[in-house]
């Protein structure tokens, strides 16, 4: 294996990509997304198991959370569809942290409601582009958006409107809270000793290749639209 893939990501690193993560200096992918995976994914783990563990009984569901439900579950991981979302959006490494602490409001309003395998992407999505919305002073359209997480604007349209109307439209971050998600997503990440991203990191000829692409792709897009 090689040495870049033995690699762990570490705490300090994780706060320098939040806080000084530049688009011309780093060429790879924000650490933040690979560790919001990862916490996701568990968190649909659990979920499951709290399903499986309450089969015999009627779990209750609120109808305006099945918004986010797809007829077919996208055959994309967590980790390879927020990529993508950073890939074609560049959405800074402080609006994944933002969007997981909306994840977090949303759930503890919403307690039926439970992040698995058919909601998450149209979740996530949605979260990623409302905390755009609220961190960054630029943005794409939803329309943008939309294609990026391979919906149709009315969908995400929608989708955004029953997320604000279901989250109380309660947005607002202020410091102490964006640093108390930051110290979090650190702990997450000094768990065991380091969280190592064997599959997570890309190797640098396939970073490379990406980014002329992406140049040439977002430049289009900004025409486009």
């Amino acid at each position: 294996m090689p040495p870049a893939l033995s690699l762990a990501i570490s705490p300090r690193k994780l706060r320098s990509d939040v806080y000084s993560y530049s688009y011309q200096r780093d060429s790879s992918t924000p650490l933040v997304i690979s560790v919001l995976a990862s916490l996701i994914e568990r968190t649909m783990v659990r979920n499951e198991r709290l399903v499986k563990d309450c089969s015999s009984l009627e779990l209750t569901r609120d109808a305006r959370t099945r918004v986010f439900d797809c007829h077919k579950t996208p055959d994309m991981t967590i980790q390879s569809y927020l990529e993508r979302i950073f890939r074609y959006t560049r959405a800074g490494p402080s609006v994944y942290v933002v969007a997981y602490v909306y994840i977090d409001r949303f759930c503890q309003g919403n307690p039926v409601f439970r992040i698995n395998a058919r909601n998450v992407h149209r979740f996530l999505i949605t979260a990623i582009m409302v905390a755009s919305k609220y961190v960054e002073d630029m943005n794409y359209r939803n329309s943008y958006f939309a294609r990026v997480g391979g919906l149709t604007t009315y969908e995400l349209n929608k989708l955004e409107l029953e997320f604000l109307f279901l989250m109380g439209f309660k947005l607002h971050v202020n410091v102490s809270v964006f640093e108390s998600y930051c110290c979090h997503l650190e702990r997450e990440v000094s768990v065991g000793g380091g969280y190592h991203i064997e599959t997570t990191l890309r190797c640098a000829e396939e970073i490379k290749s990406k980014q002329n692409e992406d140049r040439r792709y977002n430049q289009i897009a900004r025409i486009m639209l």
